[in-house]
């Protein structure tokens, strides 16, 4: 199993996971749960309307946290931007609620991303149980 089918694999888990950027000096994190695989690489998706994405363009750093209850998973990097158009016709086959929030009706644009640069640490209480670069 590659690290990115673990990483994966935690995140299907757990389905719920964080997202932390930095918007100027103050971290800002918040829940996201859509996630995807694609070119061996697992995507997410933000709006462009969104803090997130102005916070992820002016600094691209980034990490994710997520929780099975026995331990967590830190998976963090640069966030790198993907605007190939079948990464977001994948998207919208996988989330129906997806074409629904960005379409030419709203306005909303969707800019899907990986994280590049990436470490991820599954973790427990006692430290780091195994780190792993992707």
């Amino acid at each position: 199993m590659t690290n990115t089918e673990k990483v994966w694999q935690y995140l299907d888990k757990t389905q719920i996971f964080y997202v932390t950027t930095v918007d100027g000096d103050q971290p800002k994190c918040r829940p996201f749960s859509f996630k995807m695989m694609a070119n061996g690489k697992i995507y997410f998706g933000v709006g462009t309307f969104k803090d997130c994405y102005r916070q992820l363009e002016s600094n691209p750093k980034i990490e994710i946290v997520a929780s099975d209850g026995s331990g967590f998973l830190r998976y963090y990097g640069k966030a790198a931007f993907d605007d190939d158009p079948a990464l977001f016709q994948k998207a919208c086959a996988e989330a129906d609620y997806i074409p629904k929030m960005y379409n030419e009706k709203t306005g909303h644009k969707l800019r899907m991303f990986y994280i590049g640069e990436a470490t991820a640490e599954l973790r427990n209480l006692a430290g780091i149980r195994e780190s792993m670069t992707m």
